[in-house]
């Protein structure tokens, strides 16, 4: 996927809001907290994004994804190229990184995106 399809499928999650946070990244985030995060600009890391502990440890196994600097012990993984997964699986990962940060929101903020 392009950085431009990784955009309008993220956009496409109801709710979803996106920012360009420091300098050269752009963040989406469901309930003001990030679920994924994409480089605006060449870097050692192409998109991180949050994983269920078991996504975690399959990805971490493979070749062109690590734990994702500074966000590891939350576990989020990093994608060093676009080729580390194919579109398909990488929807599926943004789905569930947009899913599981949702359910975590206190339940206040959860019932304003279900009204």
């Amino acid at each position: 996927m392009t950085l431009e399809q990784v955009r309008g499928y993220c956009m496409a999650l109801p709710h979803t809001t996106e920012t360009a946070q420091w300098e050269h990244d752009l963040v989406f985030k469901i309930g003001g907290k990030m679920y994924a995060v994409a480089a605006l600009e060449p870097s050692d890391h192409w998109i991180s994004f949050k994983c269920t502990p078991d996504d975690f440890a399959d990805l971490i196994e493979r070749p062109g994804a690590v734990p994702a600097p500074y966000l590891a012990r939350a576990q989020w993984v990093a994608l060093e190229n676009s080729k580390a997964v194919d579109s398909a699986e990488l929807k599926l990962l943004l789905k569930r990184a947009y899913e599981t940060v949702k359910a975590k929101l206190p339940k206040k903020k959860q019932a304003e995106f279900s009204a």
